[in-house]
């Protein structure tokens, strides 16, 4: 549909580019969580430029804040000239790890063939571009539109989230008498609502040993034989269970349908020396060994049975096998969200979606885990839905890229849901048709 609004989106082609870009060229890897402060800046610098109000916020005393790296947090309001709801856009400032496997400067922001590459670009800040270019333009096209527009740049949805939205839900921010809409660009496919998530358990299992001499391992008790045993019984009995269940929820992509384990990490025996280090590894039997495991359950899944089939299995083996000793510890807990297909957001993105792109709205939820979960269960706002441009499963992976079109369109339902919400009927019916 072609509406003065679209127009205007289109023909802000080189200034998304540029924005998108610019945001990716910040580094801002979490963990440890760098560049906080200098991403919030710039954002800071950006939507004051344009009638924003900004406040950033240190989200202190949460995991990870530190003198060292402190966890910044942005929020920008432009209140409309009339009383009206509040549309708030949130997207997260921090990136994973490169990792290997990268043809090109991971933080290059390189444009090439329509894409815009970089550890990012999909997972979030194309879509933190897009909502700020739909805000922006919005506001050109429409300055005496009802109510607010706030967009926020938050700190370590990638760990969590504590130091981002949830830090932000218990001060009061996604009240929902202060907002009242919000939407998350997270890369789900510029077709798709994504209306929640699965649930995440994570744990630290530690097996137990006796150091001794490498040479004479009978004198002492190898933890990493025992950990083998763990993962054993995990391959033998927990993943062919979990490989069983299926959801009702719309959960993509279909392998996430099921109820699925990572082993995160695993460590045992003595550490990793430094890359310089050039000796030869002691002679010892290790006394410990730990893994962590990233456990996605359903929502047919109570939380109380993901943590007891983990333990029935470690208590299985303390009963059977000799000298088995075992620590577990939760990390985190997080349970499934689902906002309602006939809420407000959720209607008004699908019909944006529909003048937009021409087709009908896919529903979807995601298989993992992002900061709509504090905003549903410490802000109390049930009214929110994930959607942003980019493709789900680019998240995370090497030569990680943004189409531009994908940004311009998923711009213009960003814009056009704004129309729905923030004009009056008759306005917008006006623009429709234009």
């Amino acid at each position: 549909m072609t509406t003065p609004l679209n127009n205007a989106i289109d023909s802000k082609r080189d200034a998304i580019i540029d924005l998108t870009r610019a945001l990716i060229r910040i580094p801002t890897l979490n963990p440890p969580g760098e560049n906080y402060r200098e991403i919030c800046e710039f954002l800071d610098r950006r939507l004051k430029a344009h009638g924003f109000e900004t406040q950033l916020i240190r989200a202190t005393g949460t995991p990870g804040d530190s003198a060292k790296y402190p966890r910044w947090n942005i929020v920008a309001r432009r209140a409309g000239r009339h009383a009206g709801e509040c549309v708030h856009f949130n997207s997260h400032t921090d990136v994973v790890e490169v990792g290997r496997g990268w043809s090109m400067d991971p933080f290059g922001g390189e444009e090439k063939d329509g894409k815009i590459y970089g550890r990012g670009a999909c997972d979030m800040k194309g879509g933190l571009a897009a909502s700020i270019i739909a805000a922006e333009t919005f506001i050109e096209t429409h300055p005496d539109f009802t109510g607010a527009i706030e967009i926020s740049g938050t700190a370590d949805e990638e760990s969590g989230g504590y130091g981002g939205v949830a830090y932000l839900a218990e001060q009061g921010y996604f009240d929902p008498t202060r907002v009242q809409h919000v939407i998350i660009p997270e890369p789900l496919n510029k077709d798709r609502i994504c209306l929640g998530h699965r649930g995440g358990w994570w744990a630290e299992i530690e097996t137990k040993g006796e150091i001794a001499h490498g040479s004479m391992p009978f004198l002492g008790d190898c933890a990493v034989r025992h950990m083998g045993a763990v993962l054993n019984a995990f391959e033998d009995r927990l993943f062919p269970a979990m490989a069983a269940r299926r959801t009702d929820m719309p959960v993509v992509p279909d392998g996430a349908r099921q109820s699925t384990m990572n082993i995160n990490s695993i460590h045992g025996g003595q550490p990793e020396q430094s890359d310089d280090f050039t000796g030869l590894p002691a002679h010892c039997v290790p006394d410990a060994c730990r893994i962590v495991i990233d456990r996605r359950f359903l929502v047919e899944e109570p939380l109380d049975q993901v943590r007891d089939e983990v333990t029935a299995l470690l208590e299985g083996l303390k009963s059977s096998r000799a000298d088995f000793d075992y620590e577990l510890t939760e990390i985190n807990a997080v349970l499934p969200s689902m906002t309602d297909r006939n809420a407000p957001v959720v209607q008004t993105v699908a019909r944006a979606i529909r003048d937009v792109m021409g087709k009908e709205a896919q529903y979807v939820a995601s298989p993992g885990t992002y900061d709509q979960k504090h905003i549903d269960r410490i802000g109390k706002l049930k009214n929110c839905i994930a959607y942003g441009p980019g493709i789900l499963e680019l998240a995370h992976k090497p030569d990680e890229y943004i189409g531009i079109d994908d940004m311009l369109d998923s711009a213009k339902v960003m814009g056009a849901a704004l129309e729905t919400l923030l004009l009056p009927c008759n306005d917008v019916q006006r623009d429709r048709k234009t």
